[in-house]
């Protein structure tokens, strides 16, 4: 089994010191998956949604969320984000909405959490804005698509070739 990184030689929970990394161009996208009934995408596309524009404002909490990740997730390093792009792919007749969010850094440590929160928040913020409409939707496959940058260079998940 790998050494884990987090881990201290006495086994307790311990902050990477990556003070000797080089900072180099780092990005991670990931995605999230909402699935509802269709008319509930119907609503949130049309804009009947009571609590208001649900793009919007899921865009902003993702946005938000990866700016807060070290505060949420204890390893995770608080880090200078030089862009964040949150958006949306609906397809109706399937009911699923897919949030891709998309991080990037000049830094000494990966934004792949940063992407994965992102996209969960997003996700989240839909549910608790269409929760009226469809108490049954389920939040999926918070999942890293792509990461590049860093020591372990350019990562593709297989499943998804399509967002290289």
């Amino acid at each position: 089994m790998a050494k884990l990184s987090h881990i201290s030689a006495e086994g307790y929970a311990k902050m990477v010191d990556i003070s000797q990394k080089d900072p180099t161009n780092r990005e991670a996208l990931a995605t999230a998956t909402v699935v509802m009934k269709p008319e509930t995408i119907a609503l949130i596309v049309g804009g009947k949604i009571p609590k208001g524009d649900v793009f919007g404002v899921a865009r902003i909490a993702g946005i938000m969320a990866a700016k807060k990740t070290s505060d949420l997730i204890p390893m995770c390093h608080p880090l200078e984000l030089t862009g964040i792009n949150i958006d949306f792919q609906n397809d109706v007749n399937k009911g699923e909405i897919t949030i891709n969010a998309s991080v990037k850094t000049i830094g000494r440590t990966g934004v792949e959490m940063e992407a994965m929160t992102a996209a969960g928040v997003a996700a989240l913020t839909i549910y608790d804005m269409c929760k009226s409409a469809d108490k049954e939707m389920i939040l999926a496959d918070i999942k890293l698509v792509k990461k590049q940058g860093g020591k372990s260079g350019l990562f593709i998940r297989k499943d998804h070739e399509k967002h290289g």
